[in-house]
């Protein structure tokens, strides 16, 4: 059996990685090989040290050169999501590829030019993309709550308005794959619970 790859994605404050940990280990106690947990940005890889300068401010990048970046760090692990869907391993991402379809092309990267660039260096689509969706304003909150120091992104609420826009227009469609948007204003255990709901439906 081919395997899946299943990303959960989100705004800054949704729950991403939280909801992540969660299903990996509901996944791990369920299949008979372990989950491939990737995350993104990766910023214990080299990419990923150039993104987190961007975020904190001490590198300027053009929003070209955001997509290209973002969109290297996920590349450089593309052999490794492969190897595992074909040995039948769930490969599960805390963001992915769509992220960047959010981010960079609300900012005005055109979504026709990086979905080319998906197919023409092969990027896996996802077998499903669980949309955590929640209001900007909470998920600033949330982010205040976790840490003093927001990021480039974090703490500016307006962007979080149009990157949620674009998550809406991306999940309204299937852009990327098949979309299953859950509201993430519920408890933690009610969103962990309506993801593990979504994934059964596929594995």
């Amino acid at each position: 059996m081919k395997g899946k790859l299943i990303v959960i994605e989100g705004i800054d404050g949704a729950g991403c990685g939280t909801q992540t940990e969660f299903l990996k280990e509901k996944l791990n106690e369920r299949l008979s090989q372990p989950v491939l947990h990737i995350r993104y940005p990766n910023y214990n890889s080299p990419v990923g040290v150039t993104i987190h300068k961007f975020l904190h401010e001490e590198l300027a990048l053009s929003t070209d050169m955001q997509f290209f970046i973002y969109s290297l760090d996920m590349l450089k692990d593309m052999k490794e999501i492969k190897k595992a869907l074909d040995e039948g391993r769930v490969v599960l991402a805390d963001r992915y590829f769509t992220s960047t379809l959010a981010y960079q092309c609300s900012q005005g990267f055109p979504i026709e030019k990086a979905l080319r660039f998906a197919d023409l260096f092969d990027f896996v689509k996802p077998d499903l993309i669980i949309y955590l969706k929640v209001p900007s304003e909470i998920a600033m909150k949330r982010k205040k709550m976790e840490k003093n120091n927001l990021d480039l992104f974090e703490k500016d609420l307006d962007f979080r308005k149009k990157v949620s826009k674009k998550y809406d227009e991306l999940a309204s469609k299937n852009i990327f794959g098949k979309w299953v948007v859950v509201d993430a204003e519920k408890s933690i255990e009610e969103v962990a619970n309506e993801i593990e709901k979504a994934v059964e439906k596929i594995i």
